[in-house]
């Protein structure tokens, strides 16, 4: 099956222009659903969520600031500034009060954007993040974060001879081991930066560090406890490296106290932190849920 085709959008945000993806529905005015990419990723990884929805909504999905077609944008970065441009990004294209979705970091910027700006944004739908930890006192802004997205740190540092290579990079990654598609191999490509045979993640590192450290602020922590909308936070069974202990388990989401009043949890079985977006099961998964939220019926 081809990819679902998308059109290239410039919105205005403070300090110049956010690029953003737009797959359009079949039909005017059918839902609109804005989708945040986690933090080394871009638009493109909501690629294979977009051929899932198969036109029944509108999905735009930005690069957030610092990365991929909007990395040209200056900072301050952090995760209230890629909330404000949301807003910004749905008023600047006219929208009403949309469904949000957010991955990994982008689901954390979602639950803020939806504290932030309750006008602008209604359901959310929050994928393997949105619901943080205190972070450890001993590891280093750095070490953290390696910690956390392993290999997707380390690249950043590094550089590329090819897109071949690029691409041979990410298909050793555990988590996409059987799990490579026509979405996964753009997505990644979108990244890449610069001229052979020196190519690059797109990603601003300082945009990373700033945006990794901000997770563990207060402001963040406490957004999915404040929400002004309902919420389903749906959970990768596996975890970044495709390892059993994924970020999120029943002790965890226990532990974090969610508030049940608004905060739905689902387990989604058999994918991984990437998978879980990327993926087949993982993709239809999200489709079905961002279909509800958005009130369209069910093909």
């Amino acid at each position: 099956m081809t990819s679902a085709r998308y059109e290239e959008l410039r919105v205005p945000v403070a300090g110049g222009e956010l690029a953003a993806l737009r797959w359009p529905a079949h039909e005017t005015g059918a839902p609109v659903v804005v989708a945040l990419h986690g933090i080394t990723a871009n638009a493109l990884s909501w690629g294979r969520v977009a051929r899932a929805l198969a036109g029944r909504v509108t999905l735009i999905a930005p690069d957030l600031r610092g990365r991929a077609a909007s990395s040209g944008l200056p900072g301050p970065y952090g995760i209230a500034a890629h909330a404000d441009d949301a807003a910004a990004l749905a008023e600047a294209l006219g929208l009403g009060r949309v469904v949000l979705a957010g991955h990994s970091m982008g689901a954390f910027v979602a639950a803020l954007a939806a504290v932030r700006h309750p006008e602008r944004f209604g359901p959310l739908l929050l994928v393997d993040g949105g619901a943080g930890f205190p972070a450890p006192t001993h590891l280093s802004p750095d070490a953290l974060l390696t910690a956390v997205i392993g290999p997707a740190m380390d690249r950043l540092s590094m550089t590329f001879p090819d897109r071949a290579a690029y691409r041979s990079f990410w298909q050793a990654h555990p988590a996409f081991a059987g799990a490579w598609s026509a979405e996964v191999d753009a997505y990644i490509q979108r990244d890449l930066t610069g001229e052979e045979p020196s190519l690059r993640s797109s990603c601003r590192i300082d945009a990373v560090r700033t945006d990794g450290a901000g997770l563990f602020a207060e402001e963040v922590l406490s957004a999915i406890r404040n929400l002004p909308a309902p919420a389903t936070l749906l959970w990768a069974e596996r975890g970044l490296m495709d390892e059993p202990q994924g970020l999120y388990d029943e002790s965890r989401l226990r532990a974090a106290a969610l508030p049940a009043a608004t905060v739905r949890t689902v387990r989604v079985p058999d994918v991984n932190h990437y998978t879980v977006l990327t993926g087949d099961r993982g993709a239809e998964e999200i489709a079905h849920h961002l279909l509800n939220g958005s009130g369209t019926h069910l093909a």
